[in-house]
């Protein structure tokens, strides 16, 4: 039988009783005796949160917050009594902690059809196992605090303190519910750091061995359980005890503790609830957890892949995530605090590129359960996802906000890391980066960094080497690497190349860098409110490979439960040389003018539109209800082609309801030094700068946005000098959600 939760079965009663002529107050009374009845048969929400970064070998850092962002995220998205949620961190998660709190708060009390959420962050490990489930003989754990590898190791075998896989399994199975939820972000190969992140992993092997009372515990469970030893082994080899176990990588991969801006996080956990909180709460766990998959790939290492795994003869992935309906707003931001009129928010609905718009001047709707706004609230500070912001309307504790206007810094720098390879050559590094306009050279494992500078070395090109596709660069030569030290294509020189001479080659590509950085940060598909769709296809074909719309803007009535279903904005991996098509369509009533622009693995950006490059802003403009076509089968003369070099190309759909003329022109100029009339335009090159054609943009926007304000005076800037716009430039541009629409398509080179 189908659920029915207690407002609307309440709902249906009313409306029935009324029909067999009852009285309102019969209705009312038998309606507190259905009320009384529900609430003892509600579904009984419990977790059980474990963060641990005071390791005594490897620290992490994002732990913890790994436990604060589930926390958050299952009170205000998922119902979650604050009072069945148990946390235990650092100090507090030893081994017989984390198996006490999980019989006392989970075993003993579920009870069936209950909702269970078990979530650990730290490291994890490997020990023996003598059943040898695989090929290698080794079953994953989870350390614990005192997990502690012993003296000699690895020279010398010992046990450690750690919580093997299978003591899991036996704990899932003494559940009494099946609507159990795993979340493991943890990994079992690795270790200590990689570029600018730590790996979360530590030592283990066929040296380790598990504690006499690890397996004393385990032979108690299976007498409890009534199993045998070989139904056991059978059982945990066919699949997870029960629901859903989520991993934030596989077995043999790394899982990333990672920096976002100005707090550490795990990569897989705060992509994962700050997916959540934009949906709906009811997208099924085979629907959301590829993508969130897929962005934590993108963001973190290419050898961290996500997956999921469930019951075996289950259909718990058609379930809701968490196995529970919530038909709830989607979000980026709840009130926590109230005092006076200030707030405290928590910030856990913003996506890691749209953390530096949001540290002061932003604006929030308050929202109620439909999505309609019933009020605002001013940013004026953020630490971490904690904000203090002024209320502008009255509210209350437990609103949710959503985005209204974020407020970009005109000043971001391009953070460029530098890497230990350098060695006694690192201050040289800084001060030749340190003398180029708005980079900022960083020490690694700080804060966050886009990309780091540093030199091949043969440890790097070992392990450079297994990944299949790329140009190894020679070991010895300079260049750059991601956060996760993969190697950025075509930055890498010649064996011998001077750190200085290095830098001033790579000037070109850092401007590229930098205006790419730049207008990442206006990426706004889930809170803006133009309503655009773009989808990328085959040359030629109708089938869409991959498709993407703003949200919100696609919502005619503002109602959660009509919310779209989730769009593929990932098209995966492409074979060099495959022709494709963009289109976009404007859904909105009245014309917008749109921009289509191309970053590629190297971070060079070229402008796939507009295409024509005449003197007219009105070439970008798209009529209400017109589908554009990149290239165009009947008028453009070109092809898009994918190319080398290998690797992730962003396509960057931008659409504003006024001109983006400061943008347009600073394009066009560069189209005539080309000498091109007609096609795509590469913005990059020793003698242009594409942050000034990004800052343009940004100026076109802002001016929009407070053009559009109350309280402007409804002025728009001329076009004037770079020099001029510069020097009269605001300390941060605003970007208006019912102004602008920016969306991205992404897909890898292969």
């Amino acid at each position: 039988m189908p659920q029915i939760n207690r407002r609307h079965f309440l709902q249906f009663a009313g409306s029935t009783l009324a029909t067999l002529g009852l009285s309102q107050l019969d209705i009312e009374i038998m309606g507190k005796k259905y009320a009384r009845i529900l609430a003892q048969t509600t579904p009984r929400k419990l977790a059980l949160l474990v963060g641990i970064n005071a390791y005594q070998n490897g620290p992490l850092q994002g732990c913890v917050t790994d436990v604060k962002l589930q926390e958050q995220l299952l009170i205000h998205r998922f119902g979650f009594n604050p009072k069945d949620i148990v946390i235990l961190t650092d100090k507090q998660a030893t081994r017989q902690g984390m198996l006490d709190a999980f019989e006392e708060h989970l075993i003993k009390q579920a009870k069936p059809g209950d909702v269970v959420v078990y979530h650990f962050s730290g490291h994890g490990s490997q020990v023996k196992d003598p059943d040898c489930d695989f090929p290698d003989c080794l079953n994953s754990t989870f350390v614990p605090i005192d997990g502690i590898l012993p003296a000699g190791f690895p020279s010398q075998k010992g046990a450690v303190a750690d919580i093997m896989g299978h003591t899991l399994f036996l704990l899932m199975s003494a559940l009494q519910t099946e609507n159990v939820t795993v979340v493991l972000d943890s990994c079992h190969s690795g270790g200590g750091t990689r570029g600018n992140f730590r790996v979360r992993s530590r030592s283990g092997g066929t040296q380790l061995e598990p504690l006499e009372i690890e397996r004393n515990y385990q032979q108690q469970w299976l007498s409890k359980l009534n199993l045998s030893p070989a139904e056991f082994k059978r059982r945990r080899i066919a699949g997870v005890a029960k629901g859903v176990v989520i991993a934030s990588t596989k077995r043999d991969q790394l899982a990333a503790d990672a920096s976002f801006n100005d707090f550490y996080a795990g990569a897989f956990t705060y992509l994962m609830t700050q997916y959540l909180w934009q949906q709906t709460a009811n997208e099924s766990f085979s629907r959301a957890i590829p993508t969130i998959a897929s962005n934590t790939t993108r963001y973190s290492f290419t050898s961290q892949e996500p997956l999921m795994e469930l019951k075996p003869g289950s259909n718990y992935g058609s379930n809701p995530v968490y196995f529970i309906k919530e038909q709830t707003p989607p979000a980026e931001a709840v009130i926590t605090k109230i005092e006076g009129n200030r707030a405290e928010l928590w910030l856990g609905g913003l996506a890691p590129r749209s953390l530096l718009a949001f540290q002061s001047g932003a604006i929030l709707s308050v929202v109620d359960s439909r999505g309609i706004q019933q009020g605002r609230v001013k940013l004026e500070s953020r630490r971490g996802l904690v904000g203090q912001a002024t209320l502008l309307d009255t509210a209350k504790p437990g609103a949710f906000l959503q985005e209204s206007t974020r407020s970009i810094p005109s000043d971001l720098t391009l953070k460029i890391g530098l890497d230990y390879s350098l060695s006694n050559e690192i201050n040289l590094a800084k001060e030749a980066l340190a003398a180029m306009s708005r980079i900022e050279p960083l020490p690694l494992q700080k804060q966050e960094v886009q990309y780091i500078f540093g030199r091949i070395t043969d440890a790097y090109r070992q392990a450079l080497a297994l990944q299949t596709g790329i140009n190894l660069p020679e070991i010895g030569s300079l260049g750059l690497f991601s956060p996760g030290l993969e190697v950025i294509p075509n930055s890498f020189g010649k064996k011998g190349e001077t750190v200085t001479d290095a830098i001033k080659r790579l000037n070109s590509k850092l401007k590229s860098l930098l205006a790419a950085h730049i207008v990442k940060t206006i990426l706004n598909p889930n809170s803006s409110r133009l309503n655009l769709v773009a989808s990328m296809s085959p040359e030629g074909s109708a089938s869409v490979i991959a498709s993407t719309l703003t949200i919100r803007g696609s919502l005619n009535s503002g109602t959660s439960n009509e919310r779209p279903s989730s769009v593929s904005a990932i098209a995966q991996k492409l074979p060099v040389g495959t022709s494709v098509q963009l289109q976009v369509t404007n859904q909105e009533n009245s014309p917008i003018y749109l921009s289509v622009l191309a970053i590629d693995p190297t971070g060079e950006i070229s402008v796939l539109f507009p295409n024509q490059w005449t003197a007219a802003v009105e070439v970008t403009l798209v009529e209400a209800n017109q589908t554009l076509k990149i290239p165009d089968p009947e008028e453009d003369k070109f092809k898009l082609v994918v190319q080398e070099p290998k690797g992730v190309v962003e396509i960057l759909i931008l659409a504003s309801r006024k001109p983006l003329r400061t943008a347009l022109q600073a394009i066009q100029a560069v189209a005539k030094q080309r000498g091109v009339s007609r096609g795509v335009v590469n913005l990059s090159g020793d003698f242009n700068d594409p942050a000034v054609v990004i800052d343009g943009l940004l100026d076109d926007i802002n001016a929009a946005t407070t053009s559009n304000s109350p309280n402007s005076r409804g002025t728009v800037r001329s076009g004037a000098s770079r020099n001029t716009a510069a020097r009269n430039r605001p300390p941060t541009r605003q970007v208006d959600t019912s102004q602008l629409a920016a969306l991205s398509i992404t897909f890898e080179a292969i």
